[in-house]
């Protein structure tokens, strides 16, 4: 027996989300119609319709925010320095660990030619931009210690290089491989601190 239309585009709308398959998708579209009231679905359905009208990118680094340049850009007592990080949910990560106090920018991504993703492709010229017209000191990349997230730290590396200005990689704590959103505030705050010129 299959669950009436209605139920079943509710199970395929949470299939949608990374990491939900159709079992837990299954069990999220029992749980709202079964266990939320009314209210609560009301309140979530607002709640998604205002953060996809009022959700947008910085103009300034390409963070989310619901204004058109960020806390973080809008704050002139920050360092001189950027955190390259691939996603707002990096710079968030680090935000957590309130050690760090300069500037952020994300790529939206990470070069890829085998997934046909180029420097054009991503958040990258912006950055070369705001490098030159703030007089930035120092930039940080913090990109995952993957093929692509390497790749993507040389390519900043050899483009700023040029430019006089200092790069670093952030350093130990963060396993090769592994993704900066899943690390502790701890292993990101010795990242951080052993960081090494490129």
């Amino acid at each position: 027996m299959k669950y009436y239309k209605s139920l079943e585009d509710l199970i395929e709308c949470f299939q949608m989300f990374p990491g939900i398959g159709p079992k837990t998708a299954e069990r999220l579209a029992l749980f709202t119609v079964q266990k939320l009231s009314n209210e609560k679905i009301e309140d979530f359905s607002k709640a998604l319709i205002d953060a996809m009208k009022n959700t947008r990118e910085c103009k300034v680094c390409g963070c989310l925010t619901d204004k058109e340049i960020c806390e973080v850009c809008s704050d002139e007592s920050r360092t001189k320095t950027i955190l390259v990080v691939s996603s707002t949910k990096d710079i968030i990560t680090f935000e957590k660990t309130g050690q760090y106090h300069g500037y952020y920018h994300a790529l939206g991504g990470l070069i890829s030619p085998l997934n046909g993703v180029s420097p054009q492709d991503i958040n990258i010229d912006k950055l070369f931009e705001r490098v030159k017209k703030e007089e930035i000191k120092e930039v940080i990349v913090a990109t995952s210690a993957n093929i692509e997230g390497e790749m993507t730290a040389l390519y900043i590396k050899n483009i700023l290089e040029k430019e006089g200005i200092k790069v670093t990689r952030i350093g130990y704590g963060l396993p090769a491989g592994g993704d900066i959103e899943y690390a502790d505030e701890i292993t990101l705050i010795k990242a951080l601190e052993s960081r090494k010129e490129m």
